[in-house]
């Protein structure tokens, strides 16, 4: 066989140099990765097939028995049900608040990037002082929200006190805090959209609503697609809020709207069953991984 000729060979092997610098500033990032994220989640399944502690993880094999006895345990059921409650809540609101927030700001107004800023503002907020400040808010005797409900003649509210109407109370932040980052994301979305196709729609006697429809929406669907996926991981894996505004002097405790990933803590970092909460964490990412995968396929199909 003839060998390559020279000048083949060299870009061959300029080729592979450039293959071999991206596999190397890879590296530095695919190592985190593995350690902040794949051994963990091998780590979880193993311990969730063992009679664990955190002081001796593997210290009793018992097979699938923590994910027997998840049916059964009412606690659990009552963390799913507020869980998929608030997730359901969050996604829906967030995704549609956001979607009339980006229409609304989407225009040549001088104060536009002024009210993109204020919007994004709470995103940008650690959560524990959210969570401490809405609290104040809800405090059901000095709280900015019942003095403003009681010039209306409304009587004075526990809003962080009854668990039902606690939970959608942290939706209500939720939905605040990741509303002006699902704003900005569906901004983007508008405006890489070309302005000759609602031009032609309109010269084609559709209305707004109609080139809302036919025109903006089926363009936004990665956007939307990308929004829904990413509110949906957020919503399942809620802690911080739960914790901070439940806890302490307005005499509820975290118990009354348990979620999956406080009862998760709890099991593991307080009653130092590890076993049990790496199953109920398999749990939930095979909820959350269900769900994924169904508004892919969901949300695809209708292209």
């Amino acid at each position: 066989m003839t060998a390559a000729p020279r000048s083949q060979r060299r870009w061959l092997s300029m080729e592979h140099r450039r293959w071999l610098f991206c596999y190397l500033g890879l590296l530095p990032i695919l190592a985190l990765f593995l350690v902040l994220r794949v051994i963990p989640i091998s780590q979880t399944l193993i311990y969730s097939v063992f009679n664990s502690s955190v002081v001796n993880p593997m210290q009793n094999f018992i097979g699938l028995d923590n994910f027997r006895r998840l049916p059964t345990d009412a606690t659990f059921q009552d963390a799913l049900k507020n869980t998929l409650l608030f997730a359901t809540g969050t996604v829906v609101l967030s995704v549609l608040g956001g979607l009339v927030l980006a229409l609304m700001v989407n225009t040549r107004w001088k104060l536009t990037p002024f009210f993109e800023a204020i919007y994004f503002l709470p995103v940008i907020t650690p959560m524990v002082p959210v969570a401490i400040i809405w609290k104040w808010i809800y405090d059901p005797q000095y709280g900015l929200l019942n003095y403003f409900i009681s010039l209306f003649g409304f009587k004075q509210v526990g809003w962080l006190i009854y668990p039902n109407i606690a939970l959608w109370a942290i939706v209500i932040v939720q939905v605040w805090k990741v509303l002006g980052y699902n704003m900005v994301i569906f901004l983007v979305g508008l405006r890489n959209i070309p302005g000759e196709y609602r031009e032609a729609a309109v010269i084609d006697g559709a209305s707004g609503a109609g080139v809302l429809r036919h025109i903006t929406m089926p363009l936004l669907k990665p956007i939307l697609l990308f929004i829904v996926v990413i509110t949906t991981i957020n919503s399942f894996n809620v802690f911080t809020a739960v914790y901070v505004m439940t806890q302490g002097i307005q005499g509820t405790s975290g118990a009354s709207i348990r979620v999956l990933v406080f009862d998760i803590w709890e099991n593991a970092f307080r009653f130092w069953r590890t076993g049990y909460a790496s199953a109920e964490a398999v749990i939930l990412f095979l909820i959350v991984l269900g769900l994924t995968l169904g508004q892919f396929r969901l949300i695809r199909s209708e292209e």
